[in-house]
C-alpha cells in the first residue's frame, strides 16, 4: 500500500485540546462572561454572608 501525502496524523507537535466555543472564535466574549458570572457569584455571597452576620448579632 503506498504512503498517502494527504494523510499527515502524527506530523508535529500536539495541539491544544479546544472546546467547540473556542474553535468558534467566541474565547474571548465566553471568558468575560465568566468573569462577570463569577462577580455576580461572589456579590451574591458577600450579601448572604452580611445577611446572616446581621440576623446572629439580632438574635444575641
Amino acid at each position: 500500500m503506498a504512503k498517502s501525502r494527504n494523510n499527515l496524523l502524527g506530523v508535529g507537535g500536539q495541539r491544544k485540546k479546544l472546546s467547540r466555543a473556542d474553535q468558534q472564535g467566541a474565547s474571548r466574549s465566553r471568558a468575560a462572561d465568566r468573569r462577570s458570572a463569577e462577580d455576580k457569584k461572589q456579590d451574591l455571597l458577600k450579601k448572604m454572608r452580611e445577611r446572616n452576620q446581621s440576623a446572629d448579632t439580632s438574635e444575641e
